[in-house]
């Protein structure tokens, strides 16, 4: 797929294997890959990859990875003269709202050089997580508007893929967080959203994984299709089983 955004949403469970997931996924499929890493350290990224047969160090030194690892950037963007814009600008700003160095980071490193020596395939905006930027004061609008913007760049222009994940808090007060989810899931063609098991922790069975396909030119009969697996995360993958299904049952 190509020119799509894809949802990445969990609930009262941990939806990282899937950002892990799609990093790899990219990444060996040549794609060129933007990762703006607002959760975890590049290290831990790394070691995760590791184990899925991809090294980001690697693909970093020869061009084809660009990450923004927020928990260093957060601090480096205090050290610098105001006048040197950061990604993370809008942390020393009175009224965080203003994510345009954000995506200026992101076009610049996905644009398409012509006549490169590295064919790389189609770009791709990686980001984990969106609900971070919502939690660093940033407003839920604002957060849109950075979508929009990098969906009309890498998805419409340059014909790439977008995936993005975001947490739902369950809480009926969150406004913002459901403003940004609902804003978000109206934009999307494809939502993976991982749950946590409503009968609680179970060993053998970790959560289960509901997947949207939006088809908005669809009629509305055929506009949506859904299923839902449950699964099990294992040291280098993942068991998808549907549900009541697992091994440890049967």
């Amino acid at each position: 797929m190509q020119g799509k955004l894809t949802l990445l949403c969990d609930a009262k469970t941990d939806g990282s294997f899937l950002v892990h997931h799609f990093l790899s996924f990219y990444l060996k499929a040549n794609c060129k890959v933007c990762f703006v890493a607002l959760v975890q350290s590049f290290s831990h990224y790394n070691i995760v990859g590791q184990k899925l047969g991809v090294s980001l160090t690697a693909a970093r030194e020869r061009g084809q990875l660009a990450v923004l690892e927020g928990l260093r950037s957060a601090v480096d963007v205090f050290f610098r003269p105001r006048e040197q814009l950061h990604p993370l600008q809008f942390l020393r700003e009175a009224s965080a709202g203003d994510l345009q160095p954000l995506y200026a980071f992101v076009r610049d490193a996905l644009e398409p050089v012509d006549g490169g020596e590295d064919a790389w395939r189609c770009p791709v905006l990686l980001v984990d997580d969106l609900s971070v930027l919502l939690s660093l004061g940033v407003g839920p609008v604002a957060v849109l508007d950075f979508v929009h913007y990098c969906r009309a760049t890498v998805c419409r222009e340059w014909k790439g893929n977008i995936v993005a994940l975001v947490h739902d808090s369950g809480d009926a007060e969150d406004e913002e967080s459901d403003v940004l989810l609902n804003g978000l899931s109206h934009q999307s063609h494809l939502i993976l959203r991982a749950e946590g098991l409503a009968t609680g922790f179970c060993k053998d069975v970790h959560g289960q994984l509901r997947i949207l396909w939006r088809r908005p030119l669809q009629p509305t009969a055929h506009r949506d299709r859904s299923l839902t697996y449950q699964y099990k995360i294992q040291d280098k993958s993942v068991s998808f089983f549907a549900k009541g299904m697992s091994p440890a049952v049967l």
